[in-house]
């Protein structure tokens, strides 16, 4: 008490600078996940109230316009808590090799990087939001600008949030890092006669040279997409900046895209409520006695709780917590844990409702019905090659430790208290192949759904202090994947206005061994991408490009999004580069070289599999 008092009657003055800036940061922050949260928490509530309403025969017509106003917000908002949190997506394998005092000065480079974006489109932002004023919605009859505005004031509060942490770094390091960025916009500016000449070949300039510099100096991806653009756009052409920011809010304002937050909550709820773990008991006392046993419970529970989370990190989170300490009891090694959970994780990026469905979806017009159906026989095929090379390994691996079968009637009891809860991914696909309900609506009916399940019948696993940083998580996550769509749009666009996209379909189109030779060029080019770009901006960025080129060569449009989903994810997964593989290190509790070796066995046995998939199209379209 005292030295609160102490504290409160020293001059504000006299306060260290550490103590303002973190008073500062918490009061930003604040302000930021507070409304972020209510925006979660708002659009869920809207949608399920649209569907009642439709259900009783008193439609809301505005309730899909509000979502869609308040959904930018929320994309923004969210982005800025990802900023505070240092929670956008980044490739960290090369600057996690340097030294403390080189990663120190890379970490001010990316912030700095993300400074001088956010600086540069403030006044291309204010502009767009003064156009949308013209624009009036059609059912609540409000101006553009009550939406558009949502740009301008994330941007404003972003860059607050990056000043403050760059307060945190050495002037030094500040220096230097202000001296990078001025030396490359003095280089483009002098270059720009030269590059403006070269064509589309300055296009490797600015989408291979500057792009890749700044995402392995660990500029977040959607930074680093959003730069490039930036100044390919200034350099070369007279298209103004505000042209970025329309491509972006277009990119992030799909309304099949809102059922991504709504999907990261439902996951976070099936974790807090405890219903993954029930699911995982079961699972045990079904298979934990057989050998590889708990490696089975391992896929199995990434098939169900994939198609509840549409995460990949929540799927992951959600599982091996749960699993890692029996099956390190039964002689399991961490490389080896790593590696299954890591290959689990590519395995079952086609199980609906899949984050990355939903936006391959939303970026080249496929059926998202079409694409909920036919993703659960691929994945288990890829399931059944996992756990044949699990059954080999698990030889080598665990002593002979002999495990009892689960009693009868545990299996029953177990089955019986997981019942509900095995039953929610069966109701969000059904609901949205039978056409019940849309993608973005199923996701509120599963929220739902798990309250309820967690009130009533798992009751005790949920705590109302833990809503508030669920909903705030939500908004991090969904904001860091909803601006990456954008910055990645806006750069489909750039690349397309330059006639890329024509060179590479005669390119593609010209590739020997015409459909065969295509769909290989496909999948050696997504698992690349999926490894250094992350999978949803490579399916944003190439997939509008690729497709009508599968369409060609008459490739199934649902077949080719199975291709390039696994190939992406197999990429996503694969050390060094896959940022996923280091989410499942994280989680596992597992040093990332623990697994380097021994996680190619399991890769290569997917990409096997993917092989099968590619050239049997019946795996993917024979349920359609």
């Amino acid at each position: 008490m005292s030295a609160v008092a102490d504290l409160h009657a020293r001059p504000a003055a006299a306060l260290p600078a550490a103590d303002w800036l973190s008073s500062a940061e918490r009061a930003l922050r604040l302000a930021v996940e507070v409304p972020a949260a209510v925006l979660v928490a708002a659009e869920a509530v809207i949608l399920f109230a649209g569907i009642v309403s439709r259900a009783i025969g008193h439609s809301i017509i505005w309730s899909d316009e509000l979502a869609s106003i308040l959904f930018l917000w929320l994309a923004m908002l969210g982005s800025v808590v990802a900023v505070q949190r240092g929670e956008h997506m980044r490739l960290t394998f090369v600057v996690g090799a340097l030294s403390p005092r080189a990663r120190a000065w890379c970490e001010a480079l990316a912030i700095g990087a993300v400074f001088a974006f956010l600086a540069l489109l403030m006044h291309a932002a204010y502009d767009y939001t003064e156009d949308q004023s013209f624009v009036e919605t059609p059912a609540l009859g409000w101006s553009g600008t009550v939406r558009a505005l949502a740009v301008p004031v994330g941007f404003v509060l972003a860059l607050l949030s990056c000043a403050l942490r760059l307060a945190r770094h050495r002037p030094a390091d500040l220096i230097a890092v202000g001296a990078v960025l001025v030396g490359i916009v003095a280089l483009l500016a002098l270059g720009a006669p030269w590059l403006t000449a070269m064509g589309n070949w300055a296009l490797l300039v600015f989408f291979v040279g500057l792009l890749g510099i700044g995402i392995l100096a660990g500029v977040p991806i959607a930074f680093s997409f959003a730069l490039a653009t930036s100044a390919y756009l200034l350099t070369t052409t007279s298209t103004p900046l505000t042209i970025v920011v329309g491509r972006m809010d277009e990119g992030m304002s799909s309304l099949i895209l809102l059922a991504i937050p709504l999907f990261v909550l439902l996951g976070q709820l099936v974790d807090a409520t405890g219903m993954a773990r029930v699911m995982v008991a079961f699972l045990a006392s079904l298979l934990g006695h057989v050998k590889a046993g708990m490696s089975y419970v391992l896929l199995g529970a990434m098939l169900l709780v994939s198609g509840i989370s549409g995460s990949k990190t929540a799927d992951m989170a959600a599982v091996a917590p749960v699993l890692f300490p029996e099956m390190r009891k039964r002689g399991m090694k961490d490389g080896e844990l790593l590696s299954i959970l890591a290959a689990s994780g590519a395995m079952s990026e086609t199980i609906p409702p899949s984050i990355v469905l939903i936006a391959i979806a939303s970026a080249t017009g496929v059926s998202i019905a079409a694409l909920f159906t036919a993703g659960i026989l691929p994945a288990l095929v890829l399931a059944l090659v996992l756990a044949a090379v699990a059954r080999y390994r698990a030889g080598k691996e665990e002593d002979a430790v002999v495990i009892p079968r689960a009693p009868v009637s545990v299996v029953k009891k177990t089955l019986l208290i997981a019942l509900p809860a095995l039953l929610l991914p069966f109701l969000i696909r059904t609901a949205v192949v039978e056409g019940v309900a849309t993608a973005t609506e199923v996701s509120t009916i599963g929220i739902v759904y798990s309250l309820v399940l967690g009130l009533v019948i798992y009751r005790g696993g949920l705590k109302s202090r833990e809503i508030l940083p669920m909903l705030a998580r939500t908004a991090s996550l969904s904001g860091a994947i909803l601006f990456i769509v954008g910055a990645a749009s806006a750069m489909a666009w750039a690349l397309t206005q330059s006639g890329f996209s024509h060179d590479l379909a005669r390119a593609m189109a010209a590739v020997p061994g015409g459909k065969t030779g295509f769909l290989l060029i496909s999948v050696v080019a997504f698992t690349v991408l999926g490894s250094l770009l992350e999978g949803i901006p490579a399916i944003v960025l190439f997939g509008p490009l690729l497709f009508p080129i599968a369409h060609q060569f008459g490739i199934h449009e649902v077949h080719y999004s199975m291709i390039v989903i696994l190939a992406m994810g197999l990429g996503l997964f694969a050390p060094p580069f896959g940022l996923c593989y280091y989410a499942a290190c994280i989680i596992g509790g597992v040093a990332p070289e623990s697994g380097m070796r021994r996680i190619w066995i399991y890769l290569g046995a997917l990409f096997l599999g993917l092989l099968v998939l590619t050239f049997v199209p019946w795996f993917s379209i024979g349920f359609l």
